[in-house]
């Protein structure tokens, strides 16, 4: 039995990627800041025959962040797969055209993609390193790719994250251990913003994850539109 890791596990993107990971078998850890959610998911979860626990932890927390991947490694034996897509931004930051972005407003966000990618891959990546397999996904809007101007700030930060997770395919090719970006051109269940993308159910998006894990491993990035 495998496991997958959904750092910012929640009720659209995190669970269909919950539910298309646990239908092939696979067991399911939950990391996100709301423990009651959480529950709630696990619970769902369990009635369709999935094997999932929750991990609550704040992104912004390195250290909690660490130490809730370290425990669903040790509840389940270990993690195969991690995929990271916190959301956050709308409501916890201001948002700002490019050019009216202070640094202070991309911090925020640098902290919550990026740094936080980067931390959770360090709690997980050793041990894939030693097992020579495992698979890393790393989720932003397709704003890191062409930017919206409305969300100058975190398209800047997404792209950061894009650059870094394309960056370590580039490193871990030839190891056994795939690393991808998918880049989501729609907006999940409704629209956010005005000049948002269409909009998709995000059932219809979970089976990239799957095959990125599974038949497209060669490849550093997806990108998901309609």
């Amino acid at each position: 039995m495998t496991t997958i890791a959904i750092v910012g596990a929640g009720p659209q993107l995190g669970s269909a990627i919950a539910r298309t990971f646990g239908a092939q078998g696979l067991d399911v850890a939950l990391i996100s800041r709301n423990r009651a959610k959480l529950d709630t998911l696990v619970e769902q979860l369990a009635a369709e025959g999935i094997t999932a626990a929750a991990f609550p932890a704040n992104v912004l927390d390195r250290d909690a962040l660490t130490q809730a991947l370290k425990d669903a490694a040790a509840h389940f034996g270990g993690i195969d797969v991690l995929e990271y897509s916190p959301v956050g931004t709308f409501g916890s930051t201001a948002l700002t055209l490019p050019s009216q972005t202070d640094p202070s407003h991309v911090q925020h966000e640098i902290e919550f993609q990026l740094y936080g990618a980067i931390t959770a891959t360090q709690a997980v990546l050793p041990a894939m390193r030693e097992a020579g397999s495992g698979t890393l996904l790393y989720t932003t809007g397709a704003g890191s790719i062409d930017p919206v101007p409305e969300v100058g700030n975190v398209n800047a930060a997404a792209a950061a994250l894009r650059n870094w997770a394309v960056n370590l395919h580039k490193e871990l090719a030839g190891t056994g251990i795939q690393a991808a970006h998918v880049g989501i051109d729609v907006s999940i269940g409704t629209a956010v913003i005005e000049s948002a993308a269409p909009v998709s159910p995000p059932e219809a998006i979970s089976p990239v994850y799957w095959e990125l894990h599974t038949t497209h491993r060669d490849q550093a990035e997806r990108v998901f539109s309609i």
